[in-house]
């Protein structure tokens, strides 16, 4: 493997200024400000969940793209590629049919084993999408969780977040943590957090072996708009 290819996972131009700005956008603005000041505002706006959601997402994408591009990229005048926007190899388009298809067995054998413990399927997005089903609110739904969401979160989590600690503790440790942070930011939709924590180990390794985030953008977007087809029909 070309060694300007595999650089990222030894070596990065940030310090612990642009880690901890970046959690701390995360954690105190967006999950703090956004999720439960703003989107409750937008529901009470719109008068609708779904609507109010997929502004709230719009929203986060917003702020945690351009957190990256000024707080990582700008000020030492990086390209995207640094945050893993990048070509990846042909043969890896079967490596994310793989990688899909074992995401979307290991979510669904997580979410039976934690219904025995009293966990759900259902959650206030499910519910929203379900009491009102047009080709408009299913246009919505599919476009914020199969497009908008998973590129702002693979460019955060994974580009930035992923490959900040892969360069300082290593592949296990990095896969480890960032999944874990990738958890606890979906909060509160608690139900979803174990397929979350799957969903970002396979994410981190996805973008581990292609030297690109977007194979586990494609994944992540393939299993979002299966979700959202499913909760439709069911």
């Amino acid at each position: 493997m070309n060694s300007s290819v595999t650089r990222w996972k030894e070596q990065d131009n940030w310090t612990w200024k642009e880690f901890v700005a970046l959690l701390l956008l995360e954690f105190v603005f967006v999950i703090g400000f956004i999720k439960f000041v703003v989107k409750p505002a937008y529901t009470q706006w719109l008068g609708n969940e779904l609507y109010s959601g997929t502004l709230t997402g719009l929203t986060i994408a917003v702020v945690l793209i351009s957190g990256v591009y000024f707080v990582a990229l700008r000020p030492k005048r990086l390209s995207w590629s640094e945050v893993g926007i990048r070509s990846f190899p042909a043969k890896d388009w079967g490596h994310i049919l793989l990688w899909t298809l074992l995401l979307i067995v290991g979510s669904v054998l997580v979410m039976v084993l934690t219904s025995f413990i009293g966990n759900t399927y259902e959650n206030s997005k499910t519910e929203a999408m379900q009491q009102n089903v047009t080709i408009f609110t299913v246009f919505i739904a599919f476009v914020s969780a199969a497009i908008i969401s998973p590129i702002y979160e693979e460019i955060f989590y994974r580009g930035f977040l992923y490959r900040w600690l892969r360069t300082r503790l290593g592949m296990r440790w990095a896969i480890l943590l960032s999944s874990l942070i990738f958890t606890v930011v979906h909060i509160p939709t608690y139900n979803a957090m174990p397929a979350n924590f799957l969903g970002g180990v396979v994410f981190a390794w996805a973008y581990e072996r292609s030297n690109s985030i977007w194979p586990a953008v494609i994944i992540h977007g393939l299993v979002n708009g299966i979700a959202v087809v499913l909760t439709v029909l069911g």
